[in-house]
Formats: structure tokens, C-alpha cells, sequence
């Protein structure tokens, strides 16, 4: 019975508002990101958007490690994917300036796509040598005064709650502009939300920043950091 009410309060309240706030959050990340306040606008609404997600869907979320971290240090985040919440995880737990790595596909979600196409989110297109390189400018466009970029290396949601291997993708840029790779695990969102439920539940996440890892000077340890940043997000779990 208490799960029935739940759902009914997700449907009829929770959804709608949460449907208005992303539309007023995308409208103001768009605006204000085309009046040269870009910087400020690709982050802090979302956060709030995120926090008020996850409070509307009686989600709490924790976060361990911030001393690991430094506000003015531009690094590579990478983390585990265990659900939709993730996202809400770390735009409203982070505590650091980022923009999205992310699929060309969300481009075509209304309001949101405009919004992080304007706030100059990164969309990954490797459908070339071109197509690549174009991404690699963009992200280096971004990459500086303590602007970070957040990739999820396993390239999607697990199906299981266990993690997938990494791709190379985030620890490629790491190593091109020399960048410290932070592994963050999140712990909790498959029980929230896994990939093949349409509604979440009530639970707890907690986010673990863990210690940063540089990559070597001569540029040839990806392997090196992809284990690393494996083990550490897997050591939190």
C-alpha cells in the first residue's frame, strides 16, 4: 500500500514538477550561457536542479574525500555507472566546476540538449579521425582555470550493478594535456535506479572522491591509470 501511494506521488506530483524544473533550468543554462555567463550557468543551476531531484525522490546523497580535491586544479573525473542518478549524484555532490563528456544521442532530448550544447558540455563523436579531433579541441577549449570534465569510462549503464571495463577515451585526455585523473565511485544508485526500471525508490548514495592520480611524464601510461582508477572506484563499493 505504502508503495502504491509512493508511485502515485511520483506520478501526479514528483514528475510534473521535476519536468518544469528541468525545462526552467535548461532556459536559464541557455540564456545565460549565450550573455557570456557560461561558466557560471553550465553548473550551479544544476545543481540545484539535481538536489531537487533526488529530494523530491527521497534520494539522500553523501560524499566522502572532498579533501582530495582543490577548486582551483582542473582534473579528469571518472566514474563507475550504476544508474540515472548518477548524474544527479555529481552535479549536486560534486563540489567541483565540470562540464559532461557525453553522447552525441542526448543532443535530442528537448530543453536539455539546447542547454548543454549552449553551456558547452562535450559531445563525443568518433564516428572519424576528424570527428575526434574536433572533440579533442573541445575539450581542451574547456579543460583550464579549474574547469574539470566528468566521463563515465565504462560508456554506459550496467545492466547488473557490477562494473563494466573502462574505455580509453577519458584517460586519453588525461594524458594529452596532462591532467590528474580523480576516480569517484558512486555507490547506491543501481538500488536506486537501475538501468531497466522506469520509476526510482528511496535509498541513500554515497559518493567517494578518491586520491588524484597524475599520469607519468612520458605520456604512455594509460593502461596504468585505467587499472588504477579501476581499483580505486572498485575499492569503495
Amino acid at each position: 500500500m505504502l508503495m502504491l501511494l509512493y508511485r502515485i506521488y511520483q506520478i501526479l506530483i514528483m514528475c510534473p514538477v521535476v519536468v518544469v524544473a528541468t525545462i526552467i533550468t535548461a532556459v536559464i543554462t541557455a540564456a545565460g550561457s549565450a550573455l557570456g555567463l557560461g561558466l557560471w550557468c553550465g553548473y550551479y543551476p544544476e545543481i540545484y536542479w539535481a538536489r531537487l531531484f533526488c529530494w523530491l525522490n527521497f534520494v539522500t546523497v553523501s560524499v566522502k574525500g572532498t579533501e582530495n580535491i582543490d577548486s582551483k586544479t582542473s582534473y579528469v573525473f571518472v566514474a563507475n555507472h550504476q544508474g540515472a542518478f548518477d548524474i544527479f549524484s555529481l552535479f549536486g555532490w560534486l563540489g567541483h566546476n565540470f562540464r559532461w563528456m557525453m553522447k552525441q544521442s542526448l543532443r535530442k532530448i528537448p530543453f536539455v540538449g539546447w542547454a548543454c550544447k549552449a553551456s558547452g558540455q562535450i559531445f563525443v563523436d568518433n564516428s572519424s579521425i576528424a570527428a575526434t579531433r574536433h572533440t579533442m579541441q573541445d575539450a581542451e577549449k574547456q579543460l583550464s582555470g579549474g574547469m574539470s570534465l566528468a566521463v563515465f569510462p565504462e560508456g554506459a549503464r550496467t545492466w547488473d550493478g557490477k562494473m563494466r571495463r573502462f574505455k580509453k577515451g577519458a584517460f586519453r585526455l588525461a594524458v594529452e594535456f596532462s591532467l590528474p585523473v580523480v576516480p569517484v565511485t558512486i555507490d547506491g544508485a543501481f538500488h536506486v535506479m537501475p538501468r531497466f526500471k522506469k520509476l526510482p525508490r528511496p535509498g541513500h548514495i554515497v559518493l567517494t572522491i578518491h586520491k588524484p592520480i597524475n599520469p607519468a611524464a612520458d605520456g604512455h601510461d594509460i593502461e596504468r591509470l585505467m587499472d588504477e582508477s579501476y581499483k580505486a572506484i572498485s575499492s569503495a563499493l
